[in-house]
């Protein structure tokens, strides 16, 4: 009987971290929908639209960091609790006024929870779940990638059934965090709050002196690149071909799916292939042809390249959780490499929407934005060299 409690117990551990998971990418990539929109509301440039994009992204990595002191201080479920309630007001306040101002400030509030709750979380898995942590950390990104597919497919629909207010239809999302948050305080146990105290006495690696570390940074930070402008500029891009702001929210939407079916689907595959290396090169040249497609077709056609992308994102993400995770050999180390792998990969991966803003303001046209995306993927395959070990 204990057992089957412990297990009940385990499973709604699970399901809050997918609910808190759900909260961790609405607040940016539901922009990317309403991109034109909120860009001739408000009067600003597309490096202005970038900025929110690039501002929550920035501080995931600036704020990462504190992740560990905070958890040291008040315990995992409290700071968690915290966080979401933060996320609550960020989205929240987007409700009241049609200001680009403020849109900066709830980015910048936004990003600073997200950053500290991804390294809590991954650090908490590890600890709770140590032999099934790859499993765990799918259904986490599965959260991640439920919660962006959701504001791709749901954002336009809240903007016109608002009467095209998009101030209701940023604000809307603060109700999923209030979801989160009662889900998260009834299902953590209390034992779970305790104050994180350093007991292990082995010997901890510091990650910022580590080659391998920053290889795994690199890694993480460009494919977290590749995502966030995906997210931020399919729908303008897809625009620019022609298709209606309904049918390239439905392509991102699309898109999104495939990128949430992977999230869970990847990293259960790995547990049987368990090469990372082979995954990322194999993502990585799908996502060459993927996004020469995107470049190359127009009309319908475009849908294959779509799919092929959110295929390549979907592979990607989890297995930037993974590498650090794989590298550490007690919970400092999980929370300690994976707080600098997400701080430096998100500060790194904040410059690329911007770029293609600045970019696109220049020319006129998105001849660079499929470029930078190559670029991109080729960065990706070279890191392999890089990780693979020696």
């Amino acid at each position: 009987m204990a057992k089957k409690q412990w297990n009940v117990s385990l499973i709604l551990v699970v399901i809050s971290i997918f609910f808190v998971a759900l909260n961790m990418r609405p607040v940016v990539t539901g922009i990317g929908p309403l991109f034109n929109v909120l860009m001739t509301s408000l009067h600003v440039s597309n490096t202005s639209m970038s900025f929110l994009t690039a501002i929550p992204v920035f501080c995931m990595g600036l704020f990462a960091p504190f992740a560990v002191p905070l958890q040291r201080k008040i315990g995992t479920k409290s700071a968690i609790i915290l966080l979401v309630v933060i996320l609550v007001v960020a989205n929240g306040l987007r409700f009241f006024q049609e200001s680009y101002f403020l849109l900066v400030i709830t980015s910048f509030g936004a990003g600073l929870a997200i950053a500290m709750i991804g390294p809590i979380l991954n650090a908490y898995i590890k600890k709770t779940f140590p032999q099934r942590f790859t499993t765990v950390i799918g259904i986490y990104s599965l959260g991640i990638g439920v919660g962006a597919t959701l504001s791709a497919a749901l954002t336009v629909t809240f903007y016109h059934e608002s009467g095209n207010s998009w101030t209701v239809a940023l604000g809307m999302w603060s109700l999923l965090a209030v979801v989160a948050l009662i889900i998260w305080g009834w299902a953590i146990p209390s034992q779970h709050n305790e104050q994180v105290q350093i007991t292990s006495t082995e010997h901890a690696r510091n990650p910022w002196t580590s080659g391998r570390a920053w290889a795994i940074l690199l890694y993480f930070g460009l494919q977290t690149s590749l995502f966030f402008s995906m997210m931020s500029w399919l729908t303008p891009l897809l625009q620019d071909k022609g298709f209606s702001l309904e049918t390239a929210s439905a392509m991102l939407t699309f898109m999104s799916i495939v990128q949430m079916i992977g999230n869970i689907a990847v990293p259960m595959l790995m547990e049987k292939w368990q090469s990372r290396m082979a995954w990322i090169l194999a993502l990585g040249f799908l996502g060459l042809l993927g996004f020469t497609l995107l470049w190359l077709m127009s009309g319908t056609y475009l849908w294959l390249p779509v799919l092929l992308i959110g295929v390549v994102l979907s592979g990607l993400f989890p297995i930037g959780l993974l590498l650090p995770l794989d590298e550490a050999k007690n919970d400092q180390e999980a929370n300690s490499w994976s707080s600098m792998v997400l701080s430096g990969g998100f500060m790194l991966s904040a410059i690329i929407p911007i770029m293609i803003g600045v970019c696109y303001d220049i020319t006129g046209n998105h001849t660079w934005t499929y470029i930078i995306f190559l670029a991109l993927m080729v960065g990706i395959i070279v890191t392999t060299g890089l990780l693979r070990k020696k």
